[in-house]
């Protein structure tokens, strides 16, 4: 019983924050107390745009990159290897290794459940990918 419970905690505790954050972005369009003049809203079709965003840390696109290859394809073994490329290719992300390989892993065991996740571990960036299925099994 408690084994459920927590299994069921912890797949609430990967997915509630994925939806509360899609479902507030979405929902929130115009708020009550904000300026709504013209020079002051802001839409997505704007062609005006004079300020232009911030650029993502590497680390974070490979990350985000690495978690959607893992969700579209399912193979942890796959992208542990292109992870592993990546850092080999560029040195600088030796330093971010460890925490991507945890998210890999804590994102395969929400697919494969934490013993058939357990069973791709390998020893990219040390054994963080098994550390962040451990994290979650």
């Amino acid at each position: 019983m408690t084994h459920t419970a927590r299994r069921i905690g912890r797949s609430l505790a990967l997915v509630l924050p994925v939806v509360l954050v899609l479902s507030g972005t979405l929902a929130v369009t115009m708020v009550p107390w904000a300026d709504n003049s013209p020079s002051q809203v802001l839409t997505a079709s704007s062609e005006d745009v004079s300020v232009q965003a911030k650029s993502r840390a590497p680390q974070d696109v490979l990350r985000d990159r690495l978690l959607g290859e893992l969700q579209e394809t399912k193979d942890p073994g796959a992208v542990l290897t292109h992870l592993q490329k990546e850092v080999d290719r560029r040195p600088s992300l030796a330093a971010y290794c460890g925490g991507i390989a945890r998210a890999l892993g804590r994102a395969a065991v929400g697919i494969y459940g934490p013993t058939k996740a357990q069973t791709y571990a390998r020893p990219v960036c040390d054994t963080s990918f098994a550390s962040g299925v451990a994290s979650f099994g």
